[in-house]
């Protein structure tokens, strides 16, 4: 592949990714400080994310349309209660429209290297033009990552796959010039999205044969169309819509208690447990009861809302299996000694939700690669879910342990994305150019995330996509945030100042002549082209003039 020659580019601000993170990063950063300096790059070919890789048939949220949408950019007009995929793709484009970031955003980009520049106190990034092969760099002062939790589907790890004549389908990469009528159709997986697809396409075919390996709770359907009255009030009567998104919030975040493993969470359980196993004993066809009950706690996986399921898994070209499948062949999947023949196969296997920026190099202060740092952890992880030390004005949104098991994402990554702005408010207000998390407090929030979910449901014994279980045996939470949003929203609102280290870039002819007006001066253009080195600003973000004329070490001439 050839290099590109192009100029460098640069922005205060860049973001990998334009899913919901970073969409929400560029509003609020034109909405907190009235910034638009920013850059997106993104290796699909359109913004969206998630939601815009994910279009297998069904495809809607699972949590109510009013909490799983921006705060700050509230919709009277969701047409129902759990929203489908189409409609909240609409949403995001418009809040993108609306905050002029689309004309920001490079598609087709695939962001291969960062590297930290302590010489000019930026980060450079190497990317790929996915349609020419060519590189191009840009560089900046800040640098986040939105890449998602759920952008890297898991593969099937069956022998054989490669044999397969027919089309092999997984549910984000869907292939809708793939017909599947009248077709012999085996679906991998059983858990929400499995539970979308199967009732919008097991009409069309021959047969179905879904093969699970385990099971979940299913609770009874709460989605439905917004009444015509709700829409009018909450569009014409104002604070409705607020108040309505604040109860639903106060209601998810009293359920977080079934999560806790106490006498109160336990009672909790029970009642969501009596509800489920009552509705799918009723529901569910009776040769299936045992395939489909669960025998682990109610809270362990993620609980499944039911649209159709398991009502029409009762028709005769259904059928559910648990054996394990040893092998794929050229016309379908081997089960012990019988091959299920199949024309086409369905992966509803869900994504490595383990790993985080993932195929990126990212290298740090003295050449620190972040994977590595990782792995001395034993998995990913991130200060507050956004900052790890070494790797200076870089935030991950939504990154490791941002995940809620009873709640919508999009409460947990404004919650990043606003600590992560409220931390550069010194850096944009001249007193710092660089901040940095301190590795005691990152070590500290690590050893706090790995003891906080034992205490939870989460580690009660079933296995679930929270938890990632190491070659050595050893479980690594990198996913899940084990206590309320209620929680974290506190602590993003009020950031341990003392965890963090910031510092000043100086250029100077001198130490005496490193005036205060020089220092104020000093900013990103001047950066390319002078030398500088870093002088300690206190904990609490407040530049002591004095205090950094007497801790220079040395000052190179420019």
């Amino acid at each position: 592949m050839s290099s590109n020659n192009q100029k460098t580019s640069y922005s205060r601000f860049a973001c990998i990714g334009t899913g919901l993170s970073g969409i929400g990063l560029g509003a609020t950063l034109k909405r907190w400080y009235n910034l638009d300096d920013i850059v997106f790059f993104e290796r699909q070919s359109h913004l969206g994310g998630t939601w815009l890789q994910n279009q297998y048939p069904g495809c809607a949220c699972d949590v109510p349309n009013v909490l799983y949408s921006f705060s700050f950019e509230p919709n009277p007009d969701w047409t129902r209660i759990l929203a489908k995929r189409e409609e909240l793709y609409k949403y995001i484009m418009g809040v993108a429209k609306k905050y002029q970031l689309l004309e920001k955003m490079t598609f087709g980009a695939q962001v291969e290297k960062c590297e930290w520049s302590e010489e000019h106190g930026r980060w450079q990034l190497t990317i790929r033009d996915l349609k020419t092969g060519s590189l191009f760099s840009h560089e900046c002062q800040f640098l986040f990552s939105a890449t998602g939790l759920f952008s890297n589907p898991r593969e099937l790890d069956i022998p054989g796959i490669k044999s397969f004549k027919g089309p092999i389908i997984h549910s984000a990469r869907w292939q809708h010039d793939v017909d599947l009528t009248g077709k012999r159709v085996v679906l991998f997986g059983n858990g929400c999205t499995a539970a979308q697809i199967v009732p919008n396409i097991l009409s069309q075919t021959k047969s179905l044969t879904q093969i699970i390996r385990s099971k979940h709770w299913i609770l009874p359907p709460i989605d439905g169309p917004t009444l015509n009255l709700l829409r009018w009030v909450t569009k014409n009567i104002p604070g409705v819509q607020r108040l309505l998104r604040v109860l639903v919030y106060l209601e998810t975040e009293r359920q977080y208690k079934l999560f806790e493993m106490t006498e109160a969470g336990a009672r909790v359980r029970a009642k969501f447990r009596e509800t489920a196993l009552a509705y799918m004993k009723k529901t569910a066809p009776t040769k299936y009861h045992d395939l489909l009950i669960p025998d682990f706690e109610f809270g362990c996986k993620r609980r499944i809302y039911d649209s159709g399921y398991l009502e029409c898994i009762h028709a005769e070209n259904f059928s559910l299996t648990d054996k394990p499948a040893s092998e794929i062949t050229p016309d379908g999947v081997r089960l012990g000694g019988q091959v299920i023949e199949a024309d086409i196969i369905v992966l509803a296997n869900g994504f490595d939700t383990g790993s985080y920026l993932n195929g990126i190099e990212v290298i740090g202060r003295q050449n620190k690669n972040l994977h590595e740092h990782w792995e001395r952890y034993g998995g990913a992880e991130a200060y507050n879910t956004t900052s790890v030390s070494g790797f200076p004005n870089l935030f991950l949104l939504y990154g490791p342990n941002s995940a809620a098991g009873h709640t919508s994402a999009i409460i947990s990554l404004e919650n990043g994305i606003n600590y992560s702005l409220r931390i550069i408010k010194p850096i944009l207000d001249g007193k710092a150019s660089i901040v940095d998390v301190k590795l005691d407090a990152e070590s500290q929030w690590a050893d706090r995330m790995q003891a906080g979910v034992k205490s939870t449901v989460f580690y009660s014994g079933c296995t679930n996509w929270f938890l990632e279980t190491k070659k050595n045996g050893k479980r690594w939470n990198a996913t899940v945030y084990p206590y309320s949003q209620a929680s974290f929203w506190k602590r993003s609102l009020f950031p341990v100042w003392k965890d963090f280290e910031f510092s000043v870039r100086l250029p100077c002819l001198s130490p005496l002549m490193c005036t205060r007006e020089m220092l104020m001066s000093s900013g990103p253009d001047q950066c390319s082209e002078a030398n500088y080195m870093a002088a300690s600003v206190p904990s609490d973000g407040d530049v002591q003039w004095s205090d950094i004329r007497h801790r220079l070490l040395f000052c190179k001439s420019l």
